[in-house]
C-alpha cells in the first residue's frame, strides 16, 4: 500500500476535474444572483473555466495505463467515466455562456435599455457593418420601447397573449394564445389583473401581453421590424416580445426543457433541475457504494475507519461525531405541476452538507400520496415484511466531520414526462437545511422540525418555492398569518439512535447516510470485509486480488434498492430458522449469511432475465419485481439456487473477473478533509 503514497496522473486528472466541478458550481450559484450589468466579470470566468476543462480533457485523452506508478482497477472504465463528467462541465458551461451573454444580445436582437454594443462583439465587426447594425438597431429599439411604453400606458386596457398560460394557483388566470384581455388593474409586481371574454377573472403575467395591432399593417412592414406575426381566428395580428430578456429566456428554453416548463408556466418559478440528481449522475462519488468502501489515513499506509479488534475478533466499533436517526415524516403544501406533466415519482434526498460542499452520500426516500391530496407526501415509519426498502422514512445519518457548520440537507424532487414531448427529466421542488450543532457547538435537540422549503438551489438565497403565495397575500395580519400556513414545509424528527441501535451504527463507515432497515446486512459486509483485509490476509503490503464474490458485488445493491430488498427478504426467511445459540454465534451468522447471499441475489445480478435498472419507470420495475419474485420463490422450494444456475432455461451474462474477484486498491477511499 506505500506505493499508493505518489498520486498517479490519473488521479491528478480526477482531482482536477472535482476542483472545476466546484468552480463551475459556485459559478453558476454567483450567476443566478447576479443583476444584468454585472454578467461581463461572470462571463469572462466562464470562458477561462470552459478553457481549463478542455485542457484537462486533453490531458485525459493523452494519458496511458502503462503510465501508472501502480495497478490501477477498471482503469479505462475510470477514464471513460472522468471523460462524461468533463463532457458534463462543459456542456453546462456553454449554457451558462447563453445566460450570462444576454446583455449583449442587443448585438443580434432589437429591445433593451439601450443599444450599445460590447467591446467584444465591436472586435468581431467591420465598421460598415456596425453602422448599418446600429442605424437598424436604433428603429427596432425604438419601436420596442414604444410599445412597452404603450403597454404600460393607464389608458391602454386591451391586451392580446401571446403565449399559452397555465394557473400556477388559485386565483390566476388560464389562457390560451391570441386571446384578448381586459385588464382591470396593472400591478406594479408584473401580475396584472385581466377579465376574459367569458367574464372571468383573475391574474395574469405581464411579459405574456402585448397591445393588439390594427389589422390593416401590412406583413412586410412586420418583416422589416422583426417580427413574428401569427393570425388567430378572429384574426388579429400578434407581435411576440423581442426584448432582450425575452430572446435569452428563448435561447436557453431551446435547449433546456425545465426553462421551457417553468416559462410557459408548467411548474412554478422556484423549481429548479436537481442538484443532488445531478451529482448522482455525474459518478460514483456520492453514493452510498462508494462511501461503504474502507477509508484510508493520511499517509494511505493503512484504513482509517477499519481497524482490527483482536479481543473480540472482530472489527473495531467506532464512534462519531454525528450519529442520529432522521425519520421523515411528511412534506405540506408541495406545489403541483401543471397538466402538461405527468410526475413518474415523488422523494427526497438527503445528504450531509456545510453550506458549500456535500460531505456524504445522497440518499432517496420514495414518497406516497393519495390522489385525493397530492400536496401531502408521506413515508413509511418503518420498513417491514415486503414493503420496498425506498419507502423507507427511518434514515441513519453518520460522520466524523468536524465542521462547525454541518447539518443535512434536503431536496424534495419529483421525476416527470412531458406529456407532449415524452421527455424526463428531475427537479427540485424546495429544499431545507438542517443545521445539527448550535455556533456554541450543541447538538441539535431531539425532537419533531418543521422547516419551511426555500425555492432554488442550496446555492441560492431568497428564493421561494411559489413566489404566488407570497404575491396573493395582503397587507393584514391575518393575511399575512394564513400565507405562512400556505407556505410548502418538511416534517422530519431527529433523534439519538437507542444503546442498541448506536452499537450497530457503530460497525459501520464513519461517514454514511442510509435506510435502518437494512443496516444489519451492512454490518456483515463490513465485519467480512474486515475478515478479508486485516485478519486472513498474508500480509498487509499485499495488493493481490482476493477472490470473495460477496465482497465484490454487495456495494452494487445499494444502487439497486430491490436487489437489497431480495437480499433482506431472503435473511429473514432464513433467521426465522436460526436457533438462539446460532444467533449468538457471529462466525456462524457470517457463515449463514455468505450462503444466503450466493443462493439469492448473487445469481440475478449475472442474469439476462434482469432488466437493468431504471429509476422511477414503472414497467421496468414491475418486470424486475417479478424476476426477483419467481427467483427467489424457486430457490426456496428447491433449497438452493444450484438448480437455478445449473438449469438449460435460464441464460446468464458473460463471465467477469470482477464476479468474483474484489480489488480494494481501487475501492478504498482516500483521505478527505472535508469528511
Amino acid at each position: 500500500m506505500a506505493g499508493r503514497r505518489a498520486r498517479g496522473p490519473l488521479q491528478r486528472v480526477q482531482r482536477r476535474s472535482r476542483e472545476l466541478r466546484e468552480q463551475v458550481e459556485a459559478l453558476r450559484a454567483e450567476s443566478a444572483a447576479a443583476a444584468p450589468g454585472q454578467r461581463e466579470p461572470l462571463r469572462l470566468r466562464c470562458t477561462q473555466l470552459k478553457e481549463l476543462v478542455e485542457e484537462n480533457t486533453k490531458a485525459l485523452h493523452a494519458l496511458k495505463k502503462a503510465d501508472e506508478p501502480a495497478p490501477v482497477g477498471n482503469y479505462s472504465q475510470r477514464k471513460e467515466e472522468e471523460e462524461k463528467l468533463l463532457l458534463r462541465l462543459s456542456q453546462q458551461l456553454q449554457k451558462l455562456l447563453l445566460v450570462l451573454d444576454q446583455d449583449n444580445v442587443t448585438k443580434n436582437y432589437p429591445g433593451g435599455e439601450g443599444h450599445q454594443k460590447s467591446p467584444h462583439a465591436e472586435e468581431g465587426n467591420e465598421e460598415e457593418e456596425e453602422s448599418e447594425d446600429e442605424e437598424s438597431e436604433e428603429e427596432d429599439t425604438e419601436e420596442e420601447e414604444d410599445e412597452e411604453k404603450l403597454l404600460d400606458d393607464p389608458n391602454v386596457r386591451e391586451c392580446v397573449t401571446v403565449g399559452n398560460f397555465d394557473a400556477q394557483q388559485e386565483g390566476d388566470l388560464t389562457f390560451v394564445k391570441g386571446e384578448i384581455l381586459l385588464i382591470h388593474d396593472k400591478k406594479e409586481d408584473g401580475w396584472w389583473v385581466a377579465e376574459n371574454s367569458k367574464g372571468e377573472r383573475g391574474l395574469v403575467p405581464r411579459t405574456y401581453l402585448a397591445v393588439p395591432k390594427e389589422e390593416e399593417e401590412s406583413q412586410e412592414e412586420s418583416e422589416e421590424h422583426l417580427e413574428v406575426v401569427d393570425e388567430t381566428a378572429d384574426g388579429t395580428e400578434i407581435k411576440k416580445r423581442t426584448d432582450s430578456h425575452w430572446n435569452a429566456v428563448r435561447a436557453i428554453a431551446e435547449n433546456d426543457t425545465v426553462e421551457v416548463l417553468t416559462t410557459s408556466g408548467a411548474v412554478p418559478a422556484g423549481f429548479r433541475p436537481s442538484m443532488l440528481f445531478q451529482l448522482l449522475e455525474e459518478g460514483e462519488e456520492f453514493r452510498a457504494s462508494y462511501y461503504l468502501q474502507p477509508k484510508l489515513t493520511p499517509s494511505q499506509l493503512a484504513f482509517k475507519d477499519l481497524v482490527w479488534n483482536s479481543e473480540r475478533n472482530t472489527i473495531h466499533a467506532r464512534p462519531t461525531r454525528v450519529s442520529l436517526i432522521v425519520t421523515l415524516c411528511s412534506c405540506k403544501m408541495i406545489p403541483l405541476p401543471g397538466s402538461g406533466v405527468r410526475v413518474l415519482s415523488r422523494h427526497v434526498r438527503l445528504c450531509l452538507f456545510d453550506g458549500s460542499r456535500v460531505l456524504s452520500n445522497i440518499h432517496t426516500v420514495r414518497a406516497t400520496w393519495l390522489p385525493k391530496n397530492p400536496q401531502t407526501w408521506t413515508f413509511s415509519p418503518r420498513v417491514m415484511g415486503i414493503l420496498p426498502s425506498l419507502l423507507d422514512g427511518d434514515c441513519f445519518v453518520r460522520s466524523s466531520s468536524l465542521s462547525p457548520d454541518i447539518g443535512i440537507l434536503f431536496e424534495l424532487g419529483i421525476t416527470y414526462k412531458c406529456n407532449s414531448t415524452g421527455e424526463r427529466g428531475e427537479l427540485s421542488c424546495g429544499w431545507a437545511f438542517l443545521k445539527l450543532f448550535t455556533s456554541s457547538g450543541i447538538p441539535v435537540p431531539s425532537k419533531m422540525h418543521e422547516l419551511v422549503l426555500s425555492g432554488g438551489t442550496p446555492y441560492e438565497r431568497g428564493v421561494e418555492v411559489d413566489p404566488s403565495i407570497s404575491r396573493r397575500a395582503g397587507s393584514g395580519v391575518f393575511q399575512q398569518f394564513m400565507s405562512l400556513r400556505k407556505q410548502p414545509v418538511l416534517l422530519v424528527k431527529v433523534k439519538s439512535p437507542s444503546v442498541h441501535s448506536k452499537d450497530i451504527l457503530n460497525f459501520l463507515p464513519e461517514t454514511l447516510v442510509g435506510g435502518m432497515c437494512y443496516i444489519h446486512l451492512l454490518v456483515f459486509y463490513r465485519q467480512i470485509l474486515g475478515d478479508a483485509l486485516l485478519k486472513d490476509r498474508m500480509s498487509m503490503q499485499s495488493t493481490d486480488l482476493i477472490c470473495n464474490p460477496v465482497l465484490a458485488t454487495f456495494p452494487q445493491l445499494l444502487d439497486q434498492p430491490d436487489l437489497m430488498d431480495a437480499l433482506r427478504s431472503a435473511w429473514a426467511d432464513k433467521e426465522r430458522t436460526l436457533k438462539r445459540i446460532e444467533k449468538r454465534d457471529q462466525e456462524f451468522l457470517k457463515s449463514a449469511f455468505v450462503l444466503v447471499y450466493h443462493d439469492s441475489v448473487l445469481p440475478l445480478l449475472c442474469s439476462t432475465f434482469l432488466p437493468s435498472y431504471r429509476w422511477a419507470e414503472e414497467e421496468v420495475e414491475l418486470s424486475r419485481w417479478k424476476v426477483i419474485h419467481d427467483f427467489l420463490k424457486r430457490s426456496q422450494e428447491k433449497d438452493g439456487a444450484l438448480e437455478y444456475l445449473l438449469s438449460s432455461e435460464n441464460t446468464h451474462r458473460a463471465f467477469d473477473i470482477s464476479e468474483l474477484a474484489y480489488d480494494f486498491l481501487g475501492e478504498v477511499r482516500e483521505n478527505n478533509p472535508g469528511e
